[in-house]
């Protein structure tokens, strides 16, 4: 799982730009909205549709859990890796 989270926190510096911040930096436990990375509710889209471009996978806007999944890196890493799981059955 580690792995995906490295890959999870590069995309997020590449795509938000964030300067001067390494992979090691960002703490997988840590909140990405709010007080964490700060990221909001235009990022959270933007965010979604980098992850269906890199992952190939869909993301359902209307998920009791997605405001869950989207919570952490960690969180984010087992949503990613369970839509691939399920979409190779």
């Amino acid at each position: 799982m580690e792995a995906i989270e490295v890959e999870l926190k590069q995309l997020i510096i590449d795509i938000f730009e964030l300067e001067g911040l390494q992979p090691q930096d960002i703490v997988s436990e840590a909140p990405l909205f709010g007080s964490g990375l700060g990221l909001d509710s235009i990022d959270a889209l933007e965010l979604g549709v980098a992850l269906k471009k890199k992952y190939n996978v869909y993301i359902d806007s209307q998920s009791n859990d997605l405001v869950g999944h989207f919570a952490s890196i960690k969180n984010l890493a087992a949503f990613v890796v369970s839509l691939q799981n399920t979409k190779n059955l």
